[in-house]
């Protein structure tokens, strides 16, 4: 599967969430760093779900961009 990811840049470091697996996230210090860390924490997240017996999602989210006047 391939979940869409969001990398964002915070004051000191970079977080990274998924918006199809709630409560998934990381932080590193690098958007290569935090880009490893949340395909582990999806990894460990997708493990989770389906050790309590929960289907994981199908994916639904998807990234696009937008051009606007600076």
């Amino acid at each position: 599967m391939r979940y869409a990811i969001v990398i964002e840049k915070a004051a000191d470091n970079f977080s990274a969430y998924v918006p199809d697996l709630p409560g998934c996230i990381a932080t590193g210090s690098s958007a290569e760093e935090v880009a490893k860390e949340i395909k582990e924490a999806i990894d460990f997240h997708l493990e989770g779900m389906r050790e309590d017996g929960i289907t994981p999602p199908i994916p639904q989210s998807y990234v696009e961009y937008v051009e606007v006047a600076a």
